[in-house]
C-alpha cells in the first residue's frame, strides 16, 4: 500500500522508487529531473513534426513511450511527464491535445479512440499543507480498457480504470472507476445507461 508520509531515516529507496511505488516523493529528485527532461524533450521533438512525417513520429514515439502498438496514431501535440510510463495498444486513435501526467502507469488497451484535448492525470498531492509547501506529491495510475471511447476533453483523474467498450462523453470529469460497457457523462462523471 502506497505511503502518503515522507521518508523517514529507514527509507533507503530513491524518489524514483518512491514515485513508482505511489509513495510520496519529490519531484525536484535530480535523476527525476533528467528523466523529465528526456521525456518532454522527445515530446516536443514529435509535435515539431509534420503530418508528411509519419516514419519519424513512429520512431519519436518508440524512444519516448512505455510501448505503442501497431496501427496506434497519436496526433501532435502530446504533453507527458516522463512518457516512459504512457502505453497503447493496437489501433488506437488520439487526437491532437493529449495531456497524459504518466507519474504512475497509464495503460491503455487495444482499440481505444481519445478525442481532441483529453487529460490523463495520474499526479496527487497530500492535503496537509505543510507537505505540499515542502512540494511532496505521489501518483496512481491509470487503465483504460480496450475498445474505449473518450469524448474531447475528457478529464481521467489518479487511480481510475474504465472498463472495456465504455464510452465517455465529452467534457466529463472521472474521478472514479467506471465498468465495462457503459456510457458515462457529466462532471463527476455518472453512469447514464449500459450499452
Amino acid at each position: 500500500m502506497a505511503s502518503l508520509d515522507p521518508p523517514d531515516d529507514s527509507d533507503d529507496r530513491t524518489m524514483r522508487e518512491r514515485m513508482l511505488a505511489g509513495d510520496l516523493y519529490l519531484d525536484s529528485d535530480p535523476e527525476l529531473v533528467t528523466a523529465g527532461h528526456a521525456g518532454r524533450d522527445l515530446a516536443d521533438a514529435f509535435n515539431a513534426t509534420t503530418s508528411r512525417q509519419e516514419p519519424l513520429r513512429r520512431m519519436l514515439l518508440e524512444r519516448l513511450l512505455g510501448a505503442i502498438g501497431t496501427d496506434t496514431t497519436i496526433r501532435p501535440p502530446l504533453r507527458v511527464d516522463y512518457g516512459t510510463q504512457l502505453t497503447f495498444g493496437d489501433r488506437c486513435f488520439v487526437n491532437c491535445g493529449l495531456v497524459a501526467l504518466d507519474v504512475a502507469a497509464i495503460t491503455i488497451g487495444h482499440d481505444v479512440q481519445i478525442g481532441p484535448n483529453v487529460q490523463l492525470l495520474t499526479p496527487t498531492h497530500p492535503l496537509d499543507a505543510d507537505l505540499r509547501r515542502d512540494k511532496w506529491e505521489a501518483a496512481a495510475p491509470i487503465t483504460i480498457g480496450d475498445n474505449v471511447w473518450l469524448g474531447g476533453g475528457v478529464i481521467v483523474c489518479p487511480g481510475v480504470s474504465i472498463g472495456a467498450d465504455t464510452v465517455v462523453g465529452a467534457g466529463a470529469v472521472v474521478v472514479s472507476d467506471l465498468p465495462a460497457r457503459v456510457l458515462a457523462v457529466g462532471n463527476p462523471a455518472r453512469i447514464v445507461r449500459s450499452i
